[in-house]
């Protein structure tokens, strides 16, 4: 276990740094003030180089120095006139009723004023968040930006763990909430620079590593920048020194290897789903005992998050309603339970089996956004930079959810987290609210189209002649080029699909009307 000190825990008391006052006023100010190109900087800027740890007590209320910013935020859209109506998705729902659903599930449960409070404050955080990049970010263009913006700033977050990890000594912790001294185990440098874990800090370099490739593989020229981005990341999880961020960095990686393969996705999960079927017939134990198998970092605590997920489940009727004060009480004292590594589990546990659904439910959805949107994305353009770009957003989304099995986000990484939902969302979008039926009659019947006609066994039709002028006019004449893919190239498209719909068509002889 990483061992937390007391001292450094500011929950509930003001805790303010000069420097890092000026800091987070100065990010402020430049939130109001910075033209749309760049206004994303102070944002990202305020995750790479600020703990958790700075905060004020105001109306008795817990404000971090991420929290005021946001209020900041959301001034810069009301001052500027940046704000605008957003069409609601399914992705949009699902993230406002998991904040509605943990909050009133807790409250309940431990039917207190502090809890309201407490959990009010993580909606404030999730859905003021996420709201915000929905309204600022409208397109692709801002999706990029903010890519390049990321890229840019998290180099001097690089440049200071890997100090970290030559000297011990944590340059952030003048901010409070993270040790000044870097916890070592197994001889091993565990380093964590802003964040409140070194598995933290290790995530959000993995999690960075989808979107950096994504970026240099939709610029396709003018992009050898990018690359020091790339290894920023991989720089940020190798100094964690942590098992669980290496792996989903391999992950990531693995995610861009079946982009030739991306036709037959539908054949991957389920093949997937059959291994793991097959482990858990063959196995003695569960399959999520695989987990404590472990061990890429020596030290790694992986047979601890085996047995959380098993005492979870023997122990449904503890929290399915609304959750459950304590999870100690599941096993022994000896397995530390109190210690819910499991995003998935916390989620349960502090807001019962509904809001558990509803989280996973919001993971679903965002990978429906990204399939479907490959999906019709193939049909005009396949291949296209924006198609890969998609393709990243994907991969991002792979690496969060099999850290979900390992770790919670307690930090500022739940910005990352947020503006990666936003994301797909932004770029997806248009797929959601695209109707089942409609969907796969573009694609089937896209798909029929594309495929070239087969003869009847033995027989051949002759083919018609042509007049030599009307040949020659087919030959000469160029085919348009097809159009760029881009999520407002969808929404045009599926529009005019139901205009062409409604129109009444005439029966061909032979044949039934609908």
């Amino acid at each position: 276990m990483h061992p937390v000190d007391p001292s450094l825990i500011t929950d509930g008391s003001t805790f303010i740094n000069p420097l890092g006052l000026v800091f987070t006023l100065a990010m402020c100010v430049l939130l109001i003030i910075l033209p749309r190109k760049y206004a994303m900087l102070p944002i990202l800027a305020m995750v790479c180089y600020m703990t958790m740890g700075m905060r004020v007590m105001i109306a008795d209320l817990n404000f971090t120095m991420i929290r005021i910013l946001l209020v900041f935020a959301w001034a810069r859209l009301l001052l500027r006139r940046e704000f605008r109506r957003i069409q609601f998705n399914s992705l949009d729902k699902v993230v406002i009723a998991t904040c509605i659903s943990s909050l009133i599930a807790y409250t309940l449960l431990w039917q207190t004023g502090d809890a309201f409070k407490w959990k009010l404050g993580e909606a404030y955080n999730q859905i003021g968040m996420y709201f915000f990049f929905r309204i600022f970010l409208r397109d692709e263009a801002d999706v990029v930006q903010a890519l390049k913006i990321t890229a840019f700033a998290v180099l001097p977050l690089a440049g200071a763990m890997f100090w970290e990890s030559r000297t011990g000594h944590n340059p952030f912790a003048i901010f409070g909430g993270v040790p000044e001294m870097t916890f070592v185990r197994d001889d091993r440098l565990r380093c964590e620079g802003p964040f409140a874990h070194p598995i933290l800090a290790g995530t959000f370099g993995s999690s960075l590593m989808p979107l950096m490739v994504g970026l240099w593989l939709f610029l396709q020229k003018k992009r050898t920048w990018v690359i020091p981005g790339i290894l920023a990341s991989f720089v940020i999880m190798f100094t964690s020194a942590s098992s669980g961020p290496l792996l989903t960095f391999c992950f990531g990686i693995m995610a861009f290897m079946f982009w030739p393969i991306r036709e037959s996705m539908r054949k991957v999960r389920w093949a997937i789903v059959a291994g793991l079927a097959a482990l858990q017939l063959t196995m003695k134990a569960p399959i999520w005992f695989l987990l404590a198998r472990v061990d890429v970092v020596q030290g790694s605590t992986g047979y601890h998050r085996a047995v959380l997920i098993d005492r979870a489940f023997a122990n449904l009727g503890d929290w399915w309603l609304f959750g459950t004060k304590s999870t100690e009480a599941w096993a022994d004292k000896n397995d530390h339970l109190f210690d819910v590594t499991n995003a998935y589990i916390l989620a349960g546990a502090n807001g019962g089996l509904l809001t558990m659904i509803l989280f996973i439910a919001t993971i679903v959805i965002a990978y429906k956004a990204v399939g479907r949107t490959i999906r019709l994305g193939e049909i005009d353009c396949p291949g296209s930079p924006s198609l890969k770009l998609v393709w990243a957003l994907g991969a991002t989304l792979f690496v969060h959810t099999a850290s979900y099995i390992s770790v919670s986000y307690f930090d500022q990484n739940f910005v990352t987290w947020f503006m990666l939902l936003a994301f797909i969302s932004i770029l997806c979008g248009d797929s959601l609210r695209m109707p089942r039926h409609e969907f796969l009659a573009k694609v089937n019947v896209d798909a029929d189209e594309s495929r070239p006609a087969v003869p009847s066994f033995g027989k051949r039709d002759p083919e018609p002649a042509r007049a030599p002028a009307v040949a020659a006019a087919q030959t000469a004449a160029p085919a348009p080029p097809a159009p760029a893919f881009s999520s407002s190239a969808l929404r045009e498209a599926s529009r005019g699909d139901r205009v062409q719909d409604s129109l009444p068509r005439r029966a061909l002889p032979g044949t039934a009307t609908k």
